[in-house]
Formats: structure tokens, sequence, C-alpha cells
């Protein structure tokens, strides 16, 4: 696979979840990989830190140790509060996914999965902020450009592959004149850690669907907020707002989760200043396919770079990781082929079976986040919709993404009928 005139096979972009996911995998088949990272490990992540079964799968698939030993937090399932009903509903037992969710920091969470990779033989390389692609005649990206270490010093990495897992900023898809589409969901999250002794171990994820503040709780304030137990004495506690909201861009995100928290009870420890353990973060979250192609010209976009996050409940992790591991099945298949139309063939299945996969699903997804962004939309939905537990148990599977593909359920033909039957974004 290699020549004596690449750094590389494969050079990654990004080692957050989806980087390192793609490195290992490469790794693992004996492709020479280079994994790219602009920070130093461990470093902070603004995320929810709350993983699904989706997400759990593709660690063990890692080798990662799961165990309450090894410093994971473990959920039974999904608490949800909102029209006046408090509802806990577990993860759906399945053939396809594991049963249990987990909570661990992404400040050593991303720092797990790059060792991962380069256990299985990839090169780690920090300190590097790759800043744009080196380009052949034809257009075709043979490597990058970059600034590395303190001193920013230039340097050029070549390969005949190059992935874009560089998150939503997608520096590097946005060099070759990939802009995300503005006719897709984008949201956008804010969290903060807090100290509680009373909330930080518990075996649900918690997600609010109404937001009241103590000033005047008749009001329902934008957006949907999460409770995560971090289980070191620590909460997780944010909120996102969709881009269909009227809300979206013109509200201080910040602000508005103190004015959520100061309602919740003083024993939560979520009202006072001195218990917060840092400050106020956000970060976009950008929603079902809103960069494409997912391939052009030897890169290709993972996770965050190709806009994957699940419009259905934000989540980002298990798509990184699930896109890493396609591409790199991919181009495994595509680097033992000769270059020039036969590799392009094999790669042109990476933005196909992305298609496949998520197509309808994301399609659906779209039009959940239209729908909710009206908040008598909402305001219905939740109140007619929580008393009913099978009812909400089917909105978890949805919502969740997780169906057995075949010998499911009723829910779950339900399910898979329709994102087959939704037209693939």
């Amino acid at each position: 696979m290699t020549t004596v005139d690449n750094d590389a096979d494969v050079i990654v972009v990004g080692a957050g979840p989806g980087g390192s996911t793609t490195a290992y995998h490469l790794a693992r088949h004996g492709v020479r990989v280079l994994l790219l990272e602009k920070t130093e490990f461990p470093r902070e992540k603004v995320c929810g830190d709350g993983l699904t079964p989706r997400a759990v799968k593709q660690l063990v698939k890692l080798g990662v140790d799961t165990s309450a030993e090894s410093g994971w937090l473990r959920n039974r399932g999904l608490r949800v509060i909102g029209g006046g009903v408090r509802l806990e509903l577990d993860w759906p037992d399945l053939a396809s996914f594991p049963n249990y969710g987990l909570v661990r920091t992404r400040l050593d969470f991303d720092d797990l999965l790059a060792k991962r990779a380069v256990e299985a033989g990839a090169e780690l390389r920090t300190g590097v902020n790759v800043t744009g692609p080196v380009l052949a005649e034809d257009g075709r990206v043979t490597g990058i450009t970059a600034e590395v270490g303190p001193d920013k010093t230039p340097a050029t990495f070549a390969a005949p592959l190059v992935v874009a897992s560089d998150g939503v900023s997608g520096r590097l898809p946005l060099a070759l004149g990939l802009a995300k589409r503005e006719d897709r969901p984008m949201g956008v999250a804010v969290r903060r850690y807090y100290r509680s002794p009373v909330r930080h171990e518990d075996d649900y994820l918690e997600s609010w669907l109404e937001l009241r503040s103590k000033e005047n709780p008749e009001k329902l304030l934008p957006g949907y907020g999460w409770i995560f137990g971090m289980g070191d004495g620590r909460v997780n506690v944010g909120l996102g707002v969709l881009n269909s909201s009227a809300a979206f861009g013109r509200t201080n995100y910040r602000r508005l989760l103190v004015d959520w928290l100061s309602g919740t009870p003083a024993d939560w420890g979520m009202t006072d200043e001195a218990n917060a353990d840092g400050p106020v973060l956000g970060a976009a979250l950008p929603m079902g396919f809103n960069r494409v192609p997912h391939y052009t010209r030897g890169v290709l976009l993972v996770g965050d770079s190709g806009g994957m996050v699940n419009p259905f409940n934000g989540e980002g992790i298990a798509y990184a990781m699930e896109s890493g591991e396609l591409a790199a099945e991919i181009m495994v298949q595509a680097l033992a082929r000769p270059a020039g139309p036969e590799r392009e063939r094999a790669l042109a299945g990476y933005p196909a079976e992305l298609k496949v996969r998520y197509g309808g699903y994301y399609r659906l997804g779209n039009v959940f986040v239209k729908l909710i962004g009206n908040p008598h939309v909402m305001r219905i939905a939740t109140r007619h919709g929580m008393p009913h537990p099978t009812l909400m148990r089917f909105v978890l599977k949805l919502m969740a993404n997780l169906t057995d593909p075949r010998d499911g359920d009723a829910m779950d033909r339900i399910i898979n009928g329709l994102t087959k039957a939704a037209p693939a974004v």
C-alpha cells in the first residue's frame, strides 16, 4: 500500500472520537496511518458526556473496557421530564446493541480513544494545526500543510488519502469549498459542570423537555435540557436550542442555562455559583448531513466534519465513530486497488453507504426538528405523549436510533419501515 514518497497511506486530521476510530480500524488492517491533532491530550471538549448504547457498541469494537472499575458510569436508560410527567425509560433489549449507556468526561475519553489507535499501530502527532490541503495539478488532495508545535513551524505531510475529522469547524473541508448547508438542522448547546453530592450518581440520563425559570415558572424557556451524573461528585448540566426555534441566534445561552437552573432544588447544588466547576462552554451541533459530499478528490469527511449529528437527539459521538469505522473499511479496500478509476470506484462507496445507513433516518430527523421548533406543537406532543409509556418507549427507540434490523418487534419494524420509505437526504 505504501510508497516511499508518502508520509503515510492515510492522514487523519483530528483525533476526536471519529478520527481516532478511523485510525484504529485502519491501523488494525495494516494501513500506515498518521493521526494529527492540533491540541495536546488530555484536553477539554464541550459535550454532554452521555453515551447511548449505540456509542457503547463502538467502544466495545475498539476493545475498550467499559466497566465501572475502569472509570465508566453505566446507566440503564433515559429519564424524561415534561408535561408534568417524570418517566424512566430503559434502553431497549436488542440483539444489535448493548442494553446500557455510559457517562465519561471528554477530558480523558478522547485521550483514551487516541491511545487505542496508537496501540493498534497508528502514529499520533499532537500540536499539529492543519492549515490546508496540498493539491495536485488535477485538483486531487495529496496531503496537507500544517503548523507544528508552539513555534508554528511550517510542515507538509503527504498521503494518497486524507480524512477530515476536524469537527464542526471543518477547516479542511472549507478549504476545499465544502461549506455547510443552511437548509439542514443546526443546534447550539452549552454545558457546565457542578459539584452535586445528591445528583452525581444516577442510573439514568436525564432529559428535560420543558425548561422554566424560578422567576416566571409559567413561561416556557426555549430549548431542551439535560442533567447527567458523572459519578465523581459532579454533574454535567446543559441545554440545547435548535435553529428551527425562534430563539436560535437571539438568546444568551449561558444566561438561559443559569435561569433554568435557578429553579432547581437547592440541595442539587446548581443554584449556587460556588458549586460550579469551570465556566459555561458552548458548541455548535451540525446535523443531518449538513456538509456534503462526504467524499471528494481524495478526502473523506467523518463525524461532525460531515454534519453527522443525529437531528432527533443531538448525539454525535456514535455517528462519528460509526462513520470512522466505515471510512476505514472503504479505504482499506480502495488502497488495495491501483490509483485511478478502480480506486475511485471503491471510494465512491463511502457516501453511497452513508446515504443508505442514515439518509432516510436523517430525513425524518430534519422534519422532526422543524416540528418541535414550533412551541405549540412541542407543547401538545409533550402533554399528550408523555402520559403513555408504550408510546414513549417507541419514541425512545426512534430518537436514539436503536432497533434490530431483522427479527425485531413491532416498534422496530415500524421505525425501520419509516426510515426506508423516507427519501434520503
